[in-house]
Order: C-alpha cells, then structure tokens, then sequence
C-alpha cells in the first residue's frame, strides 16, 4: 500500500490527466490552476523579496530575521493550522481563507518600511501562508483517490508557474524600481485567492482510528530520525542562497532578467531530475548522499563569487542539491514509515526542516553582513554533515526497506 501511494505521489508525466467524467477533468483544471497560483506567488516572492526588504532601506541583518519567518512558521503554527483544518473537516475552507489573508497581509506588508512593523506583518502572514501548501497537497490527494487521478501532473503545473514567476518579475525589475517589487508579489497572491475560489468541495474521508502510541515509536526510530535530520541539514543549507543570492547578483552588477534566469536555471534542472527520477536505480540512502555532497560543492563554489558562466553551471547543481534530496527522502520515508503515521511523519520532517533553516537564515543575515558570500561556508559545512548522518545511517535503513518505491 506504501509503495502505491509513494508512486501515485511521484509521477512526472508534465499533463493534465484526462478523465471521462467532466467532475474529474473541473477538478483536475482548477487544481493545476490554483498550484500554478500558488507557486507562481513562491517564483515571485522567493527570489525578489529580499531585494525589496533591501530596496525600501532594511539591513543584512533584519533581513536575515525577517526571511526565516516563513520556516519559524513551518514548526509553530503550521502543524496547528492543518491540524485545525483537519479535524473541523474544512480542507478547501481553509485553502481559500489562508489564500485571502496572504494576499491581505502581503498588501499590508507593503505600506511599511519600518523593519519591527515588518517583522510583525510578515510574521502574521507567513502563519497562515505556510501552511497553504500542505492543505493543498491534502486536498490534492483526496481528489486524486476520489477520481483515479496522478499527483505528479497537476503539482508539475507549480514548478512551471515558478519559472514564469520568476522571469516575469526579472522583466519588471528593468523597468521598475525594484521598491514596487511588493506590489508585484501582493497581486499575485490576490490572483491566487480568487482562484482558490473555483476549487471543488470533495467529500471528507472517514476518520480512521491509528495507534496511540504510533508517533512515539516513530520517534524513537534512529533510522527515522537520520532521515529527517539529513533533509532538515540538506534543505536548510539552501538558507543562506534563498536570502541573499539575488543581493549578491544585484551587487555584482547583473540585472534583473539575468538573476531571473539563474533561478530559472535552477528550477528547470529540479524539473528534469523529478521527470527522470523514475529511473533511477540506486538505495534512495545512496541518493540522499549524492544530493548532500553535490550541495556542498555547490556552496563552495558559490563562495568564490565566480563568473557568470561558472554560476550558470552551478545553479544547474539544485537539481542535485534539491530535487534529488527531495525525491530521495520521500523514497525514504515512503518506506520506513507506517501508513498510519505517515501524515504525522511528514509533519515532522517539515517541522525539523522549518527549525534548521530558520536558525540558519538568522545565522546566514548576521553572517552575510559581515563576510558576504563566505556565508556558503557554513552551508557547505551543513551539507557535510548531512552527507555523513546518512552514509553512516544507510545500512540501517537498508534493513528496513519496505518495498521497492519509484524515486520519481
């Protein structure tokens, strides 16, 4: 059953599923849609509201604070939002209210300039932004039990949306100053609210009864916890590259098609890597060692500054540093852990993820201020880390396979 589930989440066919039934296909499309706004919102957001925060008159080091909200919010009000949602049987609700009071506070966000007020806003609409992704991914798998659908064709539509995203907003910061950059990111996030709007209501699922004492076991699983720990080092050590790359870009003289291209670079090798990751054969522990050694060399070239050309190269290296990572520690999961737990895994490693890069992007703020790109040393030493915790974990969960699970 793990093993179905795990491959029906990792399909890469890159289309809308045809369905015969015409609720089927309403499904499918606003589906894509509202995963296109979504993370059409992420492409925009990610790589220019740094350059915003430093645009309006805010430092290294409040930046630095203010972007780890998002990952503070992943381990404190997330779990208790989607828990909320989830009890009071109000996925799709609290999809469309979570939707409206990000494109709220995004607005909000831009009538400030004052770095505490800032910190305040941001804080309030990340705890309701954050949480908008796993409510979605739950709805999605609902729907696509209910109508025999793919999850990797509709959720593909949002790694498409970031690239356009991220090249439209490239487009505008040559023709604007970047200070309207806020406007920008708050008017896609309103053009996600409404879409949130055309989204079906699907029947609730039966509660089912778990173990009581099922997440306890979980957590005393030292093969578990390596592999949370490793993702949690590995995705994290991206910290330092979300905050400040598109400063360093900008610093360095390149405009703002150009850092759009860099980051275009890089999600269109994830998309490659998740499209060819059903091939691959190797034990997914195997994988996540590759992903967090190729991080580091990632980050170590990356602190040199290097040229343009060299740079273009490198950022081809997230499709290693992340979408490898993050197709392996799903196969990882997928086989280590209980159905019956599976969700409040999963909680878990977004939990220990938010904390790590949350402590790493305030670590990065103070760093970057004083030694700017010599920050990727400390990104490179986390993905070390990460490469030794699952190379000397790989036999144990090599013990407790599971199943053979696709890697795409």
């Amino acid at each position: 059953e793990r093993t179905r589930i795990a491959t029906d989440l990792m399909s890469s066919q890159a289309q809308i599923p045809t369905a015969a039934h015409a609720d089927s296909r309403r499904f499918a499309v606003a589906l894509a849609a509202f995963y296109a706004s979504l993370f059409g919102l992420v492409g925009t957001h990610l790589p220019f509201f740094p350059v915003w925060l430093k645009a309006v008159g805010i430092d290294a080091a409040w930046i630095g604070v203010i972007t780890a909200l998002p990952a503070i919010s992943r381990f404190t009000a997330l779990p208790f939002v989607t828990s909320l949602a989830e009890r009071r049987q109000a996925v799709r609700q609290a999809i469309v209210i979570t939707a409206f009071a990000t494109a709220i506070g995004l607005v909000a966000i831009g009538t400030q300039h004052d770095a505490p007020v800032l910190f305040a806003i941001y804080a309030w609409t990340c705890c309701l932004w954050t949480p908008m992704t796993p409510l979605t991914d739950a709805y999605a798998l609902r729907g696509v039990r209910r109508y025999g659908l793919n999850y990797g064709p509709l959720r593909l539509w949002g790694s498409a949306a970031f690239v356009a995203g991220t090249l439209a907003c490239g487009l505008m910061i040559e023709v604007m100053d970047a200070r309207h950059l806020i406007w920008v990111i708050g008017a896609v996030a309103a053009i996600g609210a409404l879409v949130s709007l055309n989204l079906k209501p699907i029947d609730a699922p039966k509660p089912a009864v778990a173990e009581a004492r099922g997440d306890i076991r979980l957590l005393r699983d030292a093969g578990f916890l390596a592999i949370i720990a490793t993702s949690a080092l590995v995705q994290g050590s991206h910290a330092a590259y979300y905050t400040f790359a598109s400063i360093a870009w900008q610093q360095a003289g390149y405009g703002g098609l150009t850092i759009a291209g860099l980051w275009v670079l890089g999600v269109v090798a994830e998309i490659v890597l998740f499209a060819y990751s059903p091939r691959f054969r190797m034990p997914f522990a195997l994988l996540v060692v590759i992903a967090a050694l190729s991080a580091a060399l990632r980050w170590l070239i990356t602190a040199q500054s290097p040229p343009i050309a060299i740079l273009a190269v490198v950022q081809l290296g997230h499709g290693l540093s992340f979408g490898l990572t993050q197709v392996a520690t799903m196969g990882l999961i997928a086989q280590r852990v209980p159905g019956h737990v599976m969700a409040r895994g999963q909680g878990y490693l977004v939990a220990c993820a938010g904390i790590v890069t949350s402590a790493a992007s305030i670590a990065s703020g103070a760093i970057y201020s004083q030694f700017g790109e010599r920050v990727y040393y400390l990104m490179a030493a986390m993905a070390l880390a990460a490469a030794l915790i699952m190379w000397l974990s790989r036999h144990s969960l090599a013990s407790n396979p599971g199943g053979q699970v696709s890697g795409g």
